[in-house]
């Protein structure tokens, strides 16, 4: 029997090597898109050991007729398009790059599967940066959007795009409005893997001080792997293609990730100071931590974000195995396990 196809944009992303390894596990054939910057960029794929099970093609996202070149060739039976510019302070720096890597290039696949007459379908991971600070508790399917950085409106506008497109030509497209997933695999430029990563360095390394911003904020925090579930059954068990909220329904604040941090780490810590001069010390030794950095504010600043499920968990019998406790434990310990290995992996 053939293998069904699909195609993973951003696949040597953390996303993107979950996902590979559970469809690979479920049979199918992957086929991966990478930068050309970025091929060398696969330690993801070779720590799930899955790298020599993916057929790669390289293209930019904004290359219209290499990525055409590439579906009609492929003939994906999906698109998991989990590639972009998701770093917000940048977006701010470089709008029009943003706006095409996360918009244009949306709309040219879309447009390929659409002047082709493909039967192909399309998941598009959406954000909730989105909602921007919604003055709702919780924020849903229904929730209103109030992007605040030209990341959240560039993902925004391909989130619209997908549901226009879908109504319009009634294909296959789905959005996944995904709140913050992490894991081990997540790169240190993402705060939480920043701050796992530091604190073992510090007490395995004698590492720097963790430099951090705003403590106060707060996200709704899942594990990654939980979520490339929830992709997985949208795709593939949704009778209608529709857009999902992908969260856990609660939110803790960074303050509340270092804390939990540390009791995995058993330090006993304080927080002294206020404001810029906030410092997180080891009780035992009165060693700096964490500082607080001015530069690590955001501009438009969004102070909680905290996702409803209930349509996923009831619609598609969507079930985390990861509480919050569970996917700090699983950092830590990963975190520490590869910083005592002979073969460090840096992400």
């Amino acid at each position: 029997m053939k293998k069904k196809k699909v195609l993973i944009t951003g696949i040597n992303g953390q996303d993107g090597a979950y996902l590979s390894k559970h469809l690979i596990e479920k049979n199918y054939e992957i086929v991966g898109l990478l930068r050309r910057s970025s091929s060398y960029k696969l330690q993801r794929l070779d720590y799930l050991n899955i790298r020599n099970k993916i057929k790669f093609f390289h293209s930019e996202l904004n290359e219209y007729k290499n990525i055409e070149r590439i579906i009609l060739e492929t003939k994906p039976e999906i698109i998991y398009n989990l590639a972009a510019q998701s770093f917000v302070q940048y977006s701010f720096e470089n709008p029009t790059y943003s706006f095409d890597i996360n918009f244009s290039s949306v709309l040219n696949m879309l447009e390929v599967i659409i002047r082709n007459g493909l039967d192909t379908k399309f998941f598009q991971a959406s954000t909730s940066e989105m909602f921007g600070n919604s003055k709702l508790t919780s924020q849903n399917e229904n929730t209103p959007f109030n992007p605040t950085s030209p990341y959240a409106i560039s993902k925004l506008s391909s989130h619209q795009l997908i549901k226009n497109f879908r109504e319009s030509y009634g294909k296959f497209f789905c959005s996944g409005i995904l709140f913050n997933h992490e894991s081990f695999l997540r790169g240190r430029e993402f705060v939480t893997k920043k701050i796992v990563h530091g604190l073992v360095n510090i007490y395995y390394n004698n590492g720097p001080i963790v430099k951090l911003g705003n403590l106060n904020s707060s996200r709704d925090w899942g594990h990654a792997e939980d979520f490339i579930n929830a992709m997985y059954l949208i795709m593939h068990k949704s009778r209608l293609p529709d857009d999902y909220v992908v969260a856990t329904g609660r939110a803790f604040s960074i303050r509340d990730f270092i804390k939990k941090v540390c009791e995995c780490m058993n330090i006993k810590i304080r927080f002294i100071g206020k404001g810029y001069q906030e410092k997180c010390i080891d009780i035992k030794n009165n060693k700096i931590l964490i500082s607080i950095d001015r530069k690590y504010f955001r501009e438009n600043e969004l102070l909680k974000l905290k996702g409803n499920p209930n349509k996923i968990k009831k619609k598609l019998n969507w079930k985390l195995k990861y509480n919050f406790s569970k996917l700090v434990e699983d950092m830590v310990k990963k975190e520490i396990d590869n910083i005592k290995s002979e073969n460090s992996i840096f992400f």
